[in-house]
């Protein structure tokens, strides 16, 4: 081939053309790229709008429960992200008030994604099991119980727990109540 007949390849988009648009992609290749932009970019707006709008914060719940006259509710935090006050309250209910002790189990785990700054009233005892931390409180006068545990989510916390709240009333279950806390980022 001659040195023109080279360049005339060159210039017919032959292999040896050196065009430098040789690799770029045509219109139709370019549209999916564009729609899996666009809705990354929806997605990033509904979760700057969510957290913006405080619903990636704190939002609570309750559960209850009810037997052999017993009843028992939890306020919980349903989602919570770290460093945020979250709620847990306990009540238990019971007409004509209480003869003994009462005793609430907790999945002791669920307590480990919370920093604490105390339970009220303070428990007369407390033990961990396998499974359940167990808090025994005196009988309050009346007929509620309401313990209240003041904490927030740990700042290294990032998963959140399930989490069941027994009431043992002489030595017996009598309520159940099973919930979650989601932790946001």
């Amino acid at each position: 081939m001659t040195p023109t007949q080279a360049d005339s390849a060159r210039g017919q988009g032959g292999p040896a053309s050196g065009s430098t648009l040789e690799d770029v992609r045509g219109a139709n290749a370019t549209r999916g790229g564009r729609a899996v932009r666009r809705a990354a970019t929806l997605v990033l707006v509904l979760v700057v709008f969510a957290g913006a709008a405080s619903g990636l914060g704190v939002r609570s719940a309750n559960v209850s429960s009810r037997g052999d006259g017993y009843q028992l509710r939890v306020t919980y935090g349903l989602t919570s992200r770290a460093g945020l006050d979250t709620p847990w309250v306990a009540v238990v209910s019971h007409p004509g008030g209480f003869d003994g002790p009462v005793t609430l189990a907790t999945t002791a785990a669920y307590f480990d994604i919370f920093e604490t700054q105390g339970t009220r009233p303070q428990p007369t005892s407390e033990t961990s099991g396998a499974r359940y931390l167990y808090q025994q409180f005196d009988p309050p006068v009346g007929d509620t119980l309401r313990v209240s545990f003041d904490a927030y989510i740990q700042p290294g916390s990032q998963i959140g727990r399930r989490a069941s709240t027994v009431l043992i009333v002489d030595g017996r279950e009598v309520a159940r109540v099973d919930y979650r806390t989601v932790l946001f980022p």
